[in-house]
C-alpha cells in the first residue's frame, strides 16, 4: 500500500479549454498500470475542446450542470450522478452550463489523448435545462 501525496491544482492550458478551468490529478498511474484519474472544475461556460481518447474514456459528474457533445450528435445536459462513457476514438467536447460551475471526475487508462480544435461559441450551443 502507498499513501500518494496531493498533487497541486493546475489551470488547464487555453490550447485544450476554453475558460476557467482547475485540474486536480487524483492518481496517475505508471506501466503497467495506466489509470489516470482527475477532478476537473470547469466555470460557467468553460470547456474542453474537441478531442478523443484511444481506449476510451468515463466521466461522472459531481456537482453543478454541464454540457457533453459527441462529434455529430446534439448537446446533452449532465448533471450530478451522471456517468458519461466516449467509446475509444469517439471526438467530443464536455465542459459547464454557461451559468453554473460544473465539476466532474474523469476516468480512463494512458495517455493517448488527440486534442482538436477549441469549441466554438456556435458549437457551445446551450439546449437550456428542465
Amino acid at each position: 500500500m502507498e499513501f500518494l501525496p496531493r498533487q497541486p491544482t493546475v489551470q488547464g492550458p487555453a490550447e485544450r479549454f476554453t475558460g476557467d478551468v482547475h485540474v486536480d490529478v487524483v492518481f496517475r498511474g505508471e506501466d503497467p498500470v495506466r489509470t489516470r484519474v482527475n477532478t476537473v472544475r470547469f466555470a460557467p461556460c468553460a470547456r474542453t475542446a474537441w478531442h478523443s481518447h484511444s481506449r476510451g474514456q468515463a466521466l461522472q459528474v459531481t456537482d453543478g450542470v454541464g454540457l457533453v457533445q459527441a462529434r455529430g450528435g446534439e448537446v446533452q445536459v449532465i448533471r450530478p450522478g451522471d456517468v458519461i462513457w466516449t467509446p475509444p476514438g469517439e471526438e467530443w467536447w464536455h465542459g459547464a452550463a454557461p451559468d453554473q460551475l460544473m465539476v466532474h471526475t474523469a476516468i480512463w487508462e494512458g495517455d493517448d489523448t488527440t486534442w482538436g480544435d477549441l469549441v466554438t461559441d456556435e458549437e457551445y450551443g446551450y439546449p437550456g435545462t428542465e
